[in-house]
């Protein structure tokens, strides 16, 4: 499996010289952003501010897009996302994937099916700002799905954020050791939450 093989390879150097990260935790006002984005399809900006005057978002960063871990989660959002809208919340995905090549991710009925946006962070800097784990570029070329790439690896990383923007949950597979599931059926279970608290 690519996700496992891909931590193998590149975590045991990484640990050793990257400085710590703190992920954002429950209570922190989510960081504003704009992010290149793509939903059926189509690009355009996805803006964190104007998701938010709609209701929760859950905000998720994925290490690589037609890599196995990845590949399920997009795929359970996908078969969940009428269950997220319901609760009036908006799901976007984040990696440093190019904007090409999430533009088939995103369409692919295997995985977003359309149901969801996600977004380029080629840099890397909105993860930063989250505090999310960002594993360094394999060496040599690495090939998925006809792209060579180049990029780095975010570590699977979850954020629920209220319709207020502040973080109202965090999950990592890095630190918590949670599935590509359960990131979904987590998240969700916390907007259903909200949902019945707004309601009350």
């Amino acid at each position: 499996m690519l996700i496992i093989t891909l931590a193998a390879m590149i975590a045991v150097p990484t640990l050793a010289a990257a400085p710590p990260v703190t992920m954002l935790k429950p209570g922190t006002q989510a960081p504003d952003f704009t992010l290149p984005a793509t939903l059926v399809g189509h690009d355009y900006t996805f803006s964190l501010k104007k998701a938010l005057a709609k209701g929760p978002v859950v905000l998720y960063f994925f290490p690589a897009a037609y890599t196995s871990g990845c590949d399920l989660e997009a795929h359970t959002f996908s078969t969940h996302a009428p269950q997220f809208t319901k609760a009036g919340a908006t799901i976007l995905g984040v990696s440093e994937n190019s904007i090409s090549m999430l533009n088939k991710f995103e369409v692919d009925p295997n995985f977003c099916a359309g149901r969801f946006p996600i977004a380029s962070d080629p840099s890397g800097s909105i993860g930063a700002l989250y505090g999310v784990k960002l594993y360094p570029p394999m060496n040599g070329a690495m090939t998925i799905h006809g792209q060579t790439i180049t990029h780095g690896f975010f570590a699977r990383t979850t954020f629920v954020i209220n319709a207020k923007g502040k973080i109202v949950a965090s999950m990592s597979s890095a630190q918590n050791h949670i599935s590509p599931v359960q990131h979904v059926t987590g998240s969700l279970t916390i907007v259903q939450a909200l949902q019945s608290h707004k309601a009350q």
